[in-house]
């Protein structure tokens, strides 16, 4: 098993990587903070489905495809980095590309895109940008 200093920029990558080669899926090793990014990516229509394999220890996200083979997903941008943590409040959450995109923060409430975190009035440690 590989020890990664930034789980979060692993996984972006990873997803990253796989959509730049059109796989159907792309496996990571699990944690709860990913298990949580991956839902907010499905219910935002991201990623097609997650599936957790307790006993191999990876998560399986399922990437989504236009009819032409293009990745639903454009582009992924990690923020808030081990080293430079960004914190924001509710009412500088920013639209992601005219609201094209979506921001993830990580909030006492959990993990949510940044709408979501908008009208609940949270702020929170902003984690990365999805187009």
């Amino acid at each position: 098993m590989v020890m990664t200093h930034d789980p979060i920029s692993d996984l972006l990558t990873r997803i990253r990587n796989a959509k730049a080669q059109c796989h159907r899926y792309v496996d990571i090793p699990l944690s709860k903070e990913k298990v949580r990014i991956a839902k907010v990516l499905e219910d935002k229509g991201f990623v097609g489905n997650t599936i957790v394999n307790e006993e191999k220890k990876t998560l399986r996200i399922f990437l989504k495809y236009s009819s032409n083979r293009n990745s639903v997903v454009h582009g992924l941008k990690r923020i808030s980095k081990p080293g430079l943590r960004r914190y924001i409040g509710h009412k500088d959450i920013p639209r992601v590309l005219g609201g094209m995109g979506i921001a993830i923060l990580s909030t006492n409430k959990g993990v949510l895109d940044g709408e979501t975190a908008r009208q609940q009035k949270l702020g929170g440690e902003l984690i990365c940008y999805i187009w």
